[in-house]
């Protein structure tokens, strides 16, 4: 398996442990506050609809798209992605956005679960249905755009799938060991690393997309090949630090709070 294959997996792996992370607390807090058979059916229907969201969106943009294009549209997505992580990385590293907390999270979740009135449907507490098929839901869109976006470009689908597959076995697995959200996970580092993953892969498709601009609409080729991405992630690892250093030192003293990323938190 080459590096860009590893590297495939791993952005993959990570990324479905963090977002199932935050899935699981959401569902635990209903399955303890409106019952676990509506909590576990929420989450089994989204499953479904997430699998297949992947398939149509996968086929649609291989039977559309020419491979240049391709290239441009998911490595502009994943680079959206990967910003958009980044930034919030960067926010949290500096103080400026509050660390993401799974045990308050968790707190929240479940006051709504208790607060809620009751309403039966189908068997089900609906409440507890709704918020556990949204929790998933929308934590899994993001991975399944990233296990699309990178399994067409390195056309491996299978092997981006089965990363994704593996993470939420994980994360279920600790899951049902722990009984309750996993707050030991140092989401927010992981999130960092992530946003610089999503970030490099987007970039280097992107620019290899712009191709379809050309003449031939052929692919462009970068100088080095796939070693490049090595270099184009040092580059968003360095701008992000020195984004992180420059706001904390805008800040006063009283406010700072630890890096996440430092911390391993």
């Amino acid at each position: 398996m080459d590096t860009s294959s590893l590297a495939l997996i791993g952005a993959v792996f990570v990324a479905s442990i963090v977002e199932m992370v935050e899935a699981l607390t959401i569902v635990f807090a209903m399955a303890i506050t409106r019952g676990w058979r509506s909590a576990l059916a929420g989450a089994a229907a989204a499953v479904v609809v997430l699998i297949g969201f992947t398939v149509v969106v996968g086929y649609a943009l291989v039977t559309w798209l020419p491979e240049s294009a391709l290239q441009l549209a998911v490595g502009t997505l994943l680079l959206i992605f990967g910003l958009q992580w980044l930034r919030k990385a960067v926010l949290r590293s500096s103080g400026l956005k509050a660390i993401h907390d799974e045990d308050e999270e968790f707190a929240k979740q479940s006051e709504a679960g208790r607060a809620a009135a009751a309403d039966n449907r189908f068997g089900l507490d609906w409440f507890g249905f709704v918020i556990s098929f949204k929790g998933v839901f929308l934590e899994g869109v993001e991975v399944v755009f990233i296990v699309i976006t990178f399994g067409l470009n390195a056309d491996n689908v299978p092997v981006a799938a089965a990363g994704a597959a593996a993470g939420v076995i994980v994360v279920l697995a600790l899951g049902s060991l722990v009984r309750g959200p996993l707050t030991r996970i140092p989401e927010n580092t992981l999130k960092y690393g992530v946003g610089l993953l999503l970030a490099t892969f987007g970039t280097f498709w992107a620019v290899e997309g712009l191709g379809i601009l050309a003449e031939d609409r052929e692919s462009l080729e970068w100088i080095g090949g796939d070693l490049m991405l090595f270099v184009i992630l040092l580059g968003w690892l360095a701008l992000s630090r020195a984004l992180v250093v420059t706001l904390r030192r805008d800040q006063p003293p009283a406010v700072r709070t630890p890096d996440p990323v430092v911390e391993g938190r």
